[in-house]
């Protein structure tokens, strides 16, 4: 049984935003995971885009690649495959890069797709992310993004039409190993919309879904139960076409449905106004790895929200309006500025299996520094925040090859994780840099990081080499600081939306919320690469 949640209000879009991501879960298909190749429809669609830069609408093309089935099972789901997002952006978009001294840029793509059957529809959100590419002297620049896709199921006869419909594209430059400036380029969000001319209104691929269609076994099945049905007769019973298609897809949870530590405030030291907490998850690559370590929901206690003020040190700007906001905060795990422990698995020297479980120590205080600027011509906002927090990654078990070695109780960095900061004389000292930026044009949602609403948050970081690992006649320090200590290791961190103890409403229908009953974050987010 679950507690009914608690909710802030939100703008009328942003509600109607959740419904249709509501409306997501109640979607499913048809044809097996283990459907032959003959049975496949390849689709490669290339699609005429527009994004929007800060220096204005840029033409992109966009080849959109899946495989999907030639047909499908009513109440049977089915997920696309191979499915590859290819962005070919052209060369006033290179130029925006390259004004920020980027050497090469990775992106992460977010596609929205919609999912029609008869009259019903729904969205899904293809998410991709692409390898480093080095950024062209000239002529456009092509990233591809590659990710699992949302699964669908349809839920009665009629066809499963999927189109292509917004993108948004995060691109994260990195600047040469060279330039010696101590800052690195920011990412940027770039909001596309399907050009007019597009063909086919973006159509991708249809698929017919009929209830006695084959399945895996080649024989006809029913549709998976979806619970009694109306009378007849009432006048209340559904019409079969209108039953929208379920689309179940790696998007952001609730407490309630995930496994996570609590992440709340207690009677001894209670929230105040200001204070805000919320989960942050992601990926931290470690590059002598060549892999990537997956730091699950970790709780962050805001105990000091801030309040955006004008900058006291910077004259009145008649074109634009500036406010700056300072926030404090904390990861919390059992009541210790910590994060929860880890595993992270890799093949150490390329042929060795190590293992190590980790946790991440706060040293010091977090601090969130944000800027917003509203340009006074048109009220375009945007956003850009840092959070800067001392970590130490202590390293409490470890196997090699499967054989545990002993740790000890101490083994752990030398000092902090560093990143570049980009005001060393405002913050001093190692700490790790995260940034985030979001774009908001008025009368629409914000895209990209805001405190608030959370978004990804990106980085890189040095490891320093490690320390106190070992016991007896095993000192493992060098093992550890050959493997994993060095520049260079990106970090891409999500954080969920907030959530406000101290104000909060009940849920209505047309409402998700931030906080639950016991006043925890509502929102679980997922990590993307």
């Amino acid at each position: 049984m679950r507690a009914p949640r608690t909710v802030t209000p939100r703008s009328r879009r942003a509600r109607a935003a959740l419904t249709a991501t509501a409306a997501f879960v109640v979607l499913a298909a048809l044809v097996p995971a283990t459907a032959s190749a003959a049975d496949t429809q390849e689709v490669d669609a290339a699609l005429p885009y527009v994004c929007a830069f800060p220096s204005g609408p840029v033409p992109a093309t966009v080849r959109i690649s899946a495989d999907f089935p030639q047909r499908a099972r009513a109440g049977e789901s089915f997920s696309p495959t191979g499915v590859a997002t290819t962005v070919e952006l052209p060369a006033e978009a290179v130029a925006v890069l390259a004004a920020q001294d980027a050497a090469e840029v990775r992106a992460e793509t977010r596609l929205a797709v919609g999912v029609a059957q008869n009259s019903a529809t729904a969205t899904a959100t293809w998410r991709g992310s692409s390898d480093p590419v080095a950024l062209p002297a000239s002529g456009p620049l092509t990233l591809t993004a590659k990710g699992d896709v949302p699964s669908v199921t349809g839920r009665s006869d009629g066809d499963l039409t999927f189109t292509a419909g917004d993108l948004v594209i995060d691109l994260a430059p990195d600047a040469a190993d060279d330039t010696g400036s101590g800052t690195e380029p920011g990412p940027l969000a770039i909001g596309c919309s399907l050009a007019e001319d597009a063909p086919d209104k973006g159509l991708l691929a249809t698929v017919p879904a009929a209830t006695d269609a084959p399945g895996a076994s080649g024989s006809p099945s029913a549709p998976a139960s979806e619970g009694p049905s109306p009378a007849p007769g009432n006048g209340q019973q559904e019409r079969q076409g209108d039953r929208a298609p379920k689309v179940l897809e790696n998007s952001p949870g609730t407490a309630a449905d995930r496994d996570v530590p609590p992440c709340k405030y207690d009677e001894q030291d209670p929230p105040t106004p200001r204070s805000l907490n919320t989960y942050v998850t992601g990926y931290a690559n470690v590059k002598k790895q060549k892999g990537a370590s997956y730091l699950p929901p970790s709780c962050v206690l805001i105990r000091d929200g801030g309040e955006f003020q004008p900058p006291l040190d910077e004259p009145p700007d008649l074109d634009n309006l500036v406010m700056t906001l300072e926030a404090t905060g904390e990861f919390n795990y059992q009541g210790r500025k910590e994060t929860p422990p880890y595993d992270s698995t890799f093949l150490s020297f390329d042929f060795t299996p190590v293992k190590a479980t980790m946790v991440l120590k706060q040293t010091g205080p977090m601090k969130i520094n944000a800027r917003m600027t509203m340009r006074m011509s048109d009220f375009f906002t945007t956003t850009e925040t840092y959070v800067r927090v001392p970590l130490i990654a202590q390293v409490t078990a470890l196997e090699i090859n499967g054989v545990p070695l002993d740790v000890g109780p101490s083994c752990r960095t030398e000092t902090s994780l560093t990143s570049a900061e980009p005001d060393p004389a405002k913050h001093p000292g190692d700490h790790v840099v995260l940034y985030g930026k979001a774009e908001q044009a008025i009368g629409e949602d914000a895209v990209g990081y805001t405190l608030l609403t959370g978004g990804p948050l990106a980085g890189e970081v040095t490891i320093p080499a490690f320390t106190g690992c070992g016991t007896g006649r095993e000192d493992l320090d060098r093992l550890l600081t050959a493997s994993v200590s060095g520049p260079g290791n990106h970090i891409k961190q999500v954080q969920g939306q907030t959530c406000t103890p101290l104000v909060p409403v009940f849920e209505t229908p047309d409402t998700k919320g931030q906080c639950t009953e016991d006043l925890q974050p509502f929102q679980i987010p997922v990590a993307e690469r």
